[in-house]
């Protein structure tokens, strides 16, 4: 590092030009342009020194607002020339932020010379200067000689200017959010604009573990190039941030992040409930970011009160955790009454994305994780409220494996622990293998063990490559609750796909080859069709699925072991003892979009009504023991309801980078059971709803 002037800005303001360098040492040599090029080594310097004052002289145009004011002053300077002869302008100070661009843009405009030299390596060598205003005049060179100023450690000098080095390094903002490690908020309707892309014949892409890595899709879909057909002509700092920015943008060669608000203000009308409208008031704040090219982060914070149409503020009551809130709502969490008839419920996500590399990516945070290729999913879903969860992800040839470890929680009255909710462990593998250029297969299997005798977080479950029914065996077989599962997609053209599911909780062959339906046949399954561009039209997805799961799947002889987390299924929404039809259509052209959804399903539910107390195999919260027969079993069976669910949401796009819509809905709801109850009411629901939302997760209404 080359010392330099400490008295620079006493003397450098006696000249019109100063330079102040360390002087030439014999092993030492100092920059040279071409026309000092065959001079002696002595004259170097001089000849380096009186070019840059000529250089400076020929370019430098002082701006029109500092001659108008007759400004009398002078520009600051440090600069070096680096290893390969290049000017680096290092610091400019200056009473006028103009000079300061015009001193930048004189030194980004120096040709490239020979280096300076040290030990006949090229090295690079730092040099202060001032620029007198407006003595802009080469009449005479004046040269301040090293024995006449003190020396600066330029240590200290850097120190002094590290908090404006911080901003000055900041580089034009470019979405780095595209290629990071940040998980794609998972919602349908935004996972729809990408999936055909995803699905194309011939791709080697893995689509049921969700949410997507930006890094991993942006092989396949050009987020940047999507964003900017969407960008909207902007010339003020208001409408950019509305129509096309984050609020806060920050980013250099080494970080960025942005800071986002969010929004779900929501009013509407249920023309079956007794009060005046229902509401929904969310205010948040998101940040995300990256530090390094190997580390993300992610965080969201929502402030929420509500009130919802009557089906979902009875089905929230119903969720009811021990003590004394009134509710849970649905994929939310635990509600506090707010006012007299509405809820309180904060919700915060947040997550570390860290990928050492390109083969691996581990996650650890508080949220939710999806798999499958369809709206439900009979393996894990989104649909229950965030839980923490630690996830790793192995992408390789064509396979990826994905192994998810999560802390659940019991909260009904009946398994609290002292007064606290009882906690619950789950660990999933989901391995998927892209065996064609069209078939995928898939294999999942599960376990969900509790701290029963002290046993806490099991660690033979951090096993990423065993199976889980194995350890269940070791560990002995009322330790845990496991289940397995397979999955099959295969694309029938880059337009049309075929993908199912299969989830086997329980099985008795005997009981099959009988005839009998017994009980002990736990299982369910999934078949579904997606159909892009359909019928021609771009951007528009078409999909059909079927669902059916008998009843008991997913629940156990150990009430804790089921499969659910905050009263709510991990897997499909409605429990077990179901079949349901769903229709799907999504549509977006430019910022405008509609989604369309039509669901009809057949559930068996529980009476409830004093007399008749067995368990049907709906609720997987009940214990299967208490079941009414071993054999007959049917789907449906128990309290028959039919239902109907359709809903019409369209709206439009404010803003791509933060998926802030302005959007309209309906909602019809036909539940009818066979025999009516407190707990199974007759239903027919009309529910319009206009809201402002900013578009991060899924939120099922559907049941």
């Amino acid at each position: 590092m080359i010392r330099i002037s400490a008295s620079i800005l006493f003397l450098l303001g006696m000249f019109p030009y100063s330079i102040v360098s360390q002087s030439t040492l014999y092993n030492e040599k100092p920059p040279v342009f071409d026309t000092c090029k065959g001079i002696g080594l002595d004259a170097l310097q001089d000849c380096f020194e009186k070019n840059v004052y000529q250089f400076i002289y020929a370019n430098f145009k002082v701006p029109d607002e500092v001659s108008n004011d007759k400004y009398t002053g002078e520009v600051s300077v440090l600069f070096e020339v680096d290893t390969t002869g290049t000017f680096q302008l290092v610091y400019a100070d200056a009473l006028y932020e103009t000079l300061k661009e015009e001193t930048k843009r004189v030194f980004s405009s120096f040709p490239q010379i020979e280096p300076a030299t040290y030990n006949g390596r090229p090295t690079y060598k730092q040099y202060a200067m001032a620029i007198k205003i407006p003595s802009l005049t080469k009449s005479e060179t004046y040269f301040i000689k090293e024995e006449d100023v003190a020396e600066v450690n330029a240590l200290e000098l850097a120190s002094k200017r590290e908090f404006d080095s911080v901003t000055s390094s900041l580089e034009p903002y470019e979405n780095k959010r595209f290629s990071s490690q940040l998980n794609i908020p998972f919602t349908h309707s935004y996972y729809a604009q990408f999936d055909r892309n995803l699905n194309l014949v011939g791709t080697n892409s893995h689509t049921a573990s969700k949410p997507f890595l930006f890094d991993d899709i942006a092989t396949y879909y050009d987020f940047e190039a999507a964003q900017e057909r969407l960008k909207k002509e902007a010339n003020t700092w208001g409408a950019r941030k509305l129509w096309n920015e984050h609020l806060v943008q920050v980013q250099s060669k080494d970080y960025w992040f942005t800071i986002d608000p969010i929004f779900d203000l929501q009013v509407g009308k249920d023309t079956e409930a007794d009060f005046n409208s229902t509401y929904n008031n969310t205010r948040g704040i998101l940040v995300q970011g990256g530090l390094g090219n190997k580390l993300n982060f992610y965080a969201s914070v929502f402030e929420s009160q509500g009130r919802f149409a009557e089906y979902i503020n009875d089905y929230s009551e119903g969720l009811k955790a021990f003590g004394p809130d009134p509710a849970i709502i649905p994929g939310r969490g635990i509600a506090k009454r707010f006012k007299t008839d509405s809820y309180d419920y904060p919700v915060a996500e947040a997550y570390l994305s860290y990928t050492p590399t390109k083969f691996i990516n581990m996650q650890f945070g508080h949220g939710k994780n999806f798999i499958g290729d369809g709206y439900r999913s009979l393996f894990l879903s989104d649909v229950a409220s965030p839980s923490p969860f630690l996830k790793l992800n192995t992408t390789f040839w064509k396979i990826k494996y994905t192994n998810t470890w999560m802390w659940l929680k019991d909260v009904r009255p009946e398994v609290n622990e002292d007064g606290a909710f009882l906690t619950k462990y789950m660990a999933n593998h989901f391995l998927s293998w892209n065996v064609s250029k069209r078939l995928n297969l898939g294999f999942f299997e599960s376990v969900l063990w509790t701290n029963s005798n002290d046993r806490g977080f099991d660690i033979n479950y951090l096993n990423p490559i065993i199976f889980y029914r194995a350890i269940e065996f070791e560990t002995g077989q009322g330790a845990g609750n496991a289940i397995v599962g397979a999955s099959a997609k295969y694309k029938l053209n880059d337009n049309l796909n075929l993908y199912s599911q299969f989830i086997l909780d329980e099985f008795s062959l005997n009981d099959i080859k009988a005839g009998e339906k017994s009980w002990k046949n736990k299982y369910g399954y999934q078949l579904g069709l997606k159909y892009y561009n359909a019928f021609h039209v771009d951007n528009l997805m078409l999909q059909m699925e079927y669902n059916r799961i008998r009843p008991y799947t997913y629940s156990h002889n150990t009430i804790v072991l089921n499969y659910g987390h905050n009263n709510q299924s991990m897997a499909h929404l409605w429990g077990a003892n179901l079949s349901e039809l769903v229709l799907i259509g999504h549509y977006q052209y430019q910022r405008w979009f509609a989604d369309a959804k039509l669901i009809f399903g057949k559930r068996g539910i529980d009476f409830n009504n004093g007399t008749d107390n067995f368990s049907y195999g709906g609720d997987i919260y009940r214990d299967y023991n208490e079941r009414p027969f071993d054999t007959g079993i049917e789907v449906g069976q128990g309290n028959t309801v039919n239902t109907f669910y359709g809903n019409l949401q369209a709206g439009y796009l404010i803003n791509p980078v933060s998926n802030l819509k302005l959007f309209a809905d309906i909602t019809i709801r036909n539940f009818n059971p066979d025999t009516t109850s407190p707990s199974a009411v007759d239903s027919d629901t009309v529910w319009f709803n206009l809201g402002l939302r900013t578009d991060l997760f899924n939120w099922y209404f559907d049941f």
